[in-house]
């Protein structure tokens, strides 16, 4: 294991100890002549080669080409902690609005292939990092998407309008449908009649790209992991010009329908968590919005 997932350059090795205080495992040991490993489990978070000074230490599995953008020069050295402007990441987070009026611009493909590796950077449950992105760069590819996602709701809009059949499913338990009928269906139907009768997109809003992140069975807490990968590719986009929105009738239909996720390459075994409409925006705002005041509460027992 051990040449598998470290590789220890004891010529490098000034017994520090740095690598050994950080690794969440406690994998490592400092002994005669340099630090050795002796743990059975390793999750592959390059702590130990992060905290090394001389490079002593090496995660072969992590790839280097994944953190290496196409659009901008990233700052590889560390950001200590207390030393970033908390104002301006604040106002990048409070600017940062759903857009849902687009240019009719092509996005390049270089800034989809970057949010991605963005949205990686994002901590995952025990490294597992099991995300998937599936990247929808062009217009058309996108209206094709969104034609799939408005048949899945106009059979679901069918079903909500029999009234027996959503009764019988309510006196079962089963009040989803009904739910649906009255919170949603109007709506719904009513995008689904203008995308039909004129062609416009209330769906995707015009957007002309789209990523959808999902994950691979098998993670601790694939949600979580998946939506903190969302976030930051939602910031980041926002830093890079481009106007965002997460499509929640997209996930809900993706989540119901195989056969949608199947028609864009998605397996089977993957759950969508997230649906990005991307673009050039076609708006602007004076201020930042303010929010709703929420509940705190505090424990200290």
């Amino acid at each position: 294991m051990t040449d598998i997932l470290i590789n220890l350059k004891r010529s490098l090795c000034v017994a520090c100890g740095l690598c050994i205080d950080v690794c969440p495992f406690k994998n490592l040991e400092l002994v005669e002549g340099g630090v050795v490993y002796t743990g059975e489990t390793c999750i592959s978070c390059g702590h130990c080669a992060a905290a090394c000074p001389n490079g002593a230490m090496q995660v072969p599995v992590i790839d280097s080409w994944e953190v290496e953008y196409e659009t901008f020069i990233a700052n590889k050295q560390w950001l200590p902690h207390g030393q970033y402007d908390t104002p301006g990441l604040v106002r990048l987070m409070a600017s940062r609005r759903s857009c849902r009026n687009f240019i009719e611009r092509t996005m390049d493909r270089a800034l989809l292939d970057d949010l991605v590796k963005i949205g990686i950077t994002a901590p995952s449950g025990t490294n597992c990092q099991l995300w998937t992105f599936t990247v929808i760069p062009i217009r058309k590819a996108v209206i094709s998407f969104a034609g799939h996602i408005a048949s899945f709701f106009k059979k679901l809009n069918v079903l909500a309008e029999n009234h027996f059949l959503r009764t019988a499913l309510k006196m079962i338990g089963k009040g989803e449908l009904d739910t649906y009928h009255r919170e949603y269906y109007p709506l719904v139907k009513k995008v689904l009649e203008e995308w039909e009768v004129s062609g416009k997109d209330r769906l995707f809003h015009g957007a002309t790209a789209a990523i959808i992140v999902g994950s691979k069975p098998g993670g601790s807490c694939p949600a979580e992991d998946a939506l903190f990968a969302t976030q930051n590719i939602l910031l980041a986009a926002h830093s890079m010009g481009l106007g965002s929105c997460l499509i929640g009738f997209a996930v809900s239909a993706l989540k119901e329908s195989p056969a949608i996720k199947r028609s864009i390459g998605i397996p089977d075994d993957e759950t969508v968590y997230a649906v990005i409409a991307l673009g050039y925006p076609d708006e602007s705002y004076e201020a930042v919005a303010g929010r709703k005041k929420v509940e705190k509460r505090y424990f200290e027992g």
